[in-house]
């Protein structure tokens, strides 16, 4: 089959779950054509021969992470932006003007292509490329009517959205099915959508097998565009300067690895897989901002976490997990710090609760069936 793949660039837990759904297609002898955008296409580009690049969609964000009032305005109207990683002031174009420009970038080579099936992570984009072109397309998301964080004002946009979705062939959800699906604030009710006959909860894409390790760090991966993560450093450091327990803190930035004791605590600005491995099987507790992919991380080593969201994607995992009581939610440097004391006065009840759930999500293998249902689409 010629598989057309396209993913959304709003933070790389997209690009994460198209790489080894990629790699697996690759494997079963597919021919493969990838589309997106920032640092998403960057990752792709290294890992495929064929990835094209297309005009991103991104939120309005500063040094004080994502502002949705001025996001919400920079959806019709360009404005002024500090770019921090080139330290100049910009004009960021509307997300109206993003979004025409983008679909024209997909649908610059859909000749070419011809492609037998569409695959869209997070890409709205894509699925409208395919509702026009009649091509078969497959939508993997974990995000489809948020109720968290999300103004009612963009109601009537996703609305008219799904009728994109809705036109799918079938829609995969990364995730648990239901009661213990962590991202059920951010994909909404979907038997009221229309979809729940194409829709298949396949578990995380990553191997969720439970793996258990000890308890001797708090672990801090940091994550996200520079804006959050400056945030979340301006919340997460004061506080934890003052804890004796040993941190190890990921600053999330790629380059040059440089790394710093401070005390009790390490500061690095990245980690190896297999170093961030090891930090996450051995922590006694994971603060994090609650990005999708590291949910399931956490739930891989059962290690409970509080959360500290920047985004609403991130408020309604956070909050999910914290009504599972696996996790504690903390939006200031006040509420982290009651977090920390209340996680290490209740640890061993959180940790049996995000172990029980450890074992539940270890039932599934979420790539293996991804790719069946791919292989399942017919023309």
């Amino acid at each position: 089959m010629r598989l057309l793949l396209s993913c959304s660039e709003l933070g790389l837990g997209h690009v994460s779950r198209l790489i080894p759904l990629g790699k697996r297609l690759e494997k079963h002898g597919h021919e493969l054509f990838f589309f997106s955008g920032g640092k998403a296409y960057e990752l792709l580009q290294k890992e495929f021969k064929n990835a094209y690049k297309v005009t991103p969609i991104s939120w309005y964000e500063n040094a004080h992470g994502i502002l949705t009032s001025a996001s919400l305005l920079n959806m019709f109207f360009p404005l002024p932006l500090f770019n921090m990683e080139q330290n100049r002031f910009e004009m960021k174009n509307s997300n109206a003007w993003e979004t025409i420009h983008r679909y024209y970038d997909l649908r610059e080579n859909i000749h070419t292509i011809k492609p037998d099936v569409l695959i869209a992570d997070g890409d709205i984009n894509a699925l409208r490329l395919a509702l026009r072109w009649k091509i078969p397309s497959v939508y993997v998301a974990n995000t489809i009517r948020p109720s968290y964080g999300i103004s009612s004002f963009l109601s009537p946009g996703e609305r008219f959205l799904e009728r994109y979705i809705k036109a799918c062939q079938k829609v995969i959800i990364p995730d648990n099915p239901p009661p213990y699906t962590v991202s059920e604030y951010s994909i909404g009710n979907i038997d009221n959508m229309g979809i729940d006959d194409r829709t298949e909860y396949v578990g995380g894409f990553v191997d969720t097998t439970p793996v258990r390790g000890g308890q001797e760090h708090i672990f801090a991966p940091i994550s996200g565009p520079i804006g959050t993560r400056s945030q979340l450093l301006k919340t997460l450091l004061p506080v934890l300067e003052k804890v004796k327990t040993k941190c190890i803190i990921s600053l999330g930035t790629p380059g040059k690895k440089a790394s710093a004791k401070i005390g009790n605590h390490e500061l690095h600005t990245w980690l190896t897989p297999e170093e961030r491995r090891q930090a996450m099987m051995n922590a006694k507790m994971v603060i994090f901002s609650g990005g999708h992919a590291t949910c399931f991380e956490t739930i891989k080593y059962g290690k409970p976490t509080i959360c500290i969201p920047t985004q609403p994607e991130q408020q309604g995992n956070a909050a999910k997990l914290e009504k599972m009581h696996c996790s504690i939610v903390a939006k200031n440097k006040k509420q982290l710090q009651k977090a920390i004391e209340k996680m290490n006065t209740e640890l061993d009840t959180y940790t049996r609760n995000v172990q029980a759930l450890s074992e539940f999500s270890g039932r599934f293998h979420g790539l293996d069936r991804a790719v069946e249902i791919v292989e399942s689409i017919q023309g």
